[in-house]
């Protein structure tokens, strides 16, 4: 459950991300968006999946994405890529050494039908361990062609949509041989869910969202 109030104003929110650039994609625009509009806000970001040059830019990156955040913390795990299924008991005891030691308002995670294993079960293990938070399901394009039908859209200015492009760009050079990796795939995504949203600048991010209470 998530409540809007002046007596409790947005300020605790987890992103959890399986590879380097997976929170950057997925949400990197709403994060920067809400760092700005909550000038006391704490992040964790927890990336699950990142070892040597992809663990240095993904910490690179985080600390770029969260600079404006009041109070960041970044954490970079060395489970393998791809194999976090195999070894689902160590992810496990890291989701509950995470519950043990924050209490997020939002929670932003990947989506439940991503066709990436490494990703179903973050989001498995997201669900697992904070059920009495609002979770919002973010979504990675990829050769998979799994994107769904979100229902949860935020809204980006154009000076966001360039910066969270030129941030991608700029920190994550192993990834720029690849033929997904460019800007037209992730400005156009930003465009078409803009679009779906009638976002007033023409982009968005979007999310999925399995579970809302209401608290009049």
């Amino acid at each position: 459950m998530l409540t809007f109030s002046p007596a409790e104003p947005l300020r605790r929110v987890l992103a959890i991300g399986c590879h380097a650039d997976d929170i950057e994609i997925g949400c990197g625009g709403t994060l920067l968006a809400l760092a700005r509009g909550n000038p006391e806000l704490e992040v964790d970001w927890v990336v699950l999946a990142a070892e040597g040059e992809r663990a240095d830019e993904a910490r690179a990156s985080a600390d770029r994405f969260l600079s404006a955040v009041a109070t960041p913390r970044v954490e970079v795990l060395g489970f393998r890529d791809g194999f976090l299924p195999y070894v689902g008991g160590e992810v496990k005891d890291a989701f509950e050494a995470l519950k043990g030691r924050v209490d997020p308002q939002v929670v932003l995670t990947h989506v439940g039908y991503d066709a990436h294993q490494d990703h179903r079960l973050a989001w498995e293990l997201t669900w697992n361990t904070f059920r009495n938070h609002a979770i919002l399901e973010y979504e990675i394009p990829k050769v998979d062609g799994d994107l769904g039908r979100p229902n949860v859209f935020v809204p980006l200015s154009r000076e966001l949509v360039e910066e969270k492009l030129e941030l991608l760009e700029r920190h994550f050079p192993s990834q720029s041989g690849k033929h997904w990796f460019d800007r037209e795939t992730f400005l156009g995504l930003m465009r078409l869910r803009g679009l779906e949203c009638l976002a007033p600048d023409g982009y968005a991010e979007a999310f999925t969202v399995r579970k809302t209470v209401l608290a009049p």
